[in-house]
């Protein structure tokens, strides 16, 4: 295998110095007995030969593709944005150069195979979305989840957004994560699984329900179940409340299916009525 593979670099390391007239109708066998003759007879090669095999190693070493570039990944996607999107619509750029005022605010999981712009065709200006893990949504807290909070806030009362959906999605890992917390709260994360546990009620509702279910199918309803939790969730903020009660804002669940490419909508009636002045 090893001589082999020298005969081989040495074949592509002195394509150079044989034309493809005198390598042409020759066998393998005989274009490498003559790359091997004029290597011996001419020395000077030697240090091109040396450099060529290095480089052909190289690119064997990984495989005859280049390494990945993040910056040019990056760049190349930029220009292809700038080129295909923003230079063909320059209307819509220049009116949300103005500023913004979409209808949706969405809930999303950070995992890289569910972008909602992507699955719900987004355009630029239409949805104010936040990814988190497991796209959950936490109850109202000024100090644990300001961040949310702020977002949350900022949608309702400055963007005016009309609709708040929470979109969960097949093989959720945040939310298989959940579901594996052992009963005494046990964790081996800083950071994760005292995040995913804002949906403990999904996980024990799906563990006394559907106890009878693999591990698996626990997990998918666990997926669903936890998106009506965020969307409970989201009551405890005064101004959303307000904007149901006013009939200004709607809250939407919804589940992504990326296996068997499905998509589930539905709205949650809170039956909320307005305060009684007394």
């Amino acid at each position: 295998m090893a001589g082999a593979l020298k005969r081989c670099m040495m074949l592509c390391c002195t394509s150079k110095i044989a034309t493809k007239e005198d390598m042409a109708g020759e066998s393998y066998e005989e274009a490498i007995a003559r790359l091997t003759k004029l290597l011996s007879e001419k020395a000077e090669l030697g240090g091109v030969a040396a450099a060529k095999i290095k480089q052909l190693t190289e690119e064997l070493e990984t495989d005859g593709s280049k390494p990945f570039n993040p910056d040019e990944r990056i760049r190349t996607g930029f220009v292809h944005f700038k080129a295909e999107k923003f230079e063909k619509n320059p209307d819509l750029y220049g009116e949300l150069a103005k500023g913004q005022s979409p209808k949706f605010m969405v809930f999303a999981c950070s995992d890289s195979r569910v972008c909602p712009s992507h699955i719900l065709d987004f355009q630029p200006g239409e949805a104010f979305v936040v990814r988190n893990i497991a796209n959950m949504v936490p109850p109202f807290d000024k100090t644990k989840y300001s961040g949310a909070g702020a977002a949350i806030e900022y949608a309702v009362l400055h963007l005016k957004v009309e609709n708040i959906v929470v979109i969960g999605h097949s093989c959720c890992g945040g939310i298989k994560g959940l579901m594996s917390i052992p009963d005494d709260g046990t964790t081996a994360s800083e950071f994760i699984e005292n995040w995913v546990q804002i949906c403990n009620p999904a996980k024990s509702k799906v563990k006394v329900e559907a106890s009878s279910l693999s591990f698996s199918e626990q997990c998918t309803n666990c997926e669903k179940e936890a998106v009506n939790v965020s969307l409970g969730n989201l009551l405890t903020y005064p101004f959303v409340r307000d904007g149901l009660v006013k009939k200004t804002l709607s809250l939407k669940g919804a589940h992504y299916d990326f296996v068997n490419g499905t998509f589930e909508l539905w709205d949650l009636n809170f039956k909320l009525l307005p305060p009684v002045s007394v």
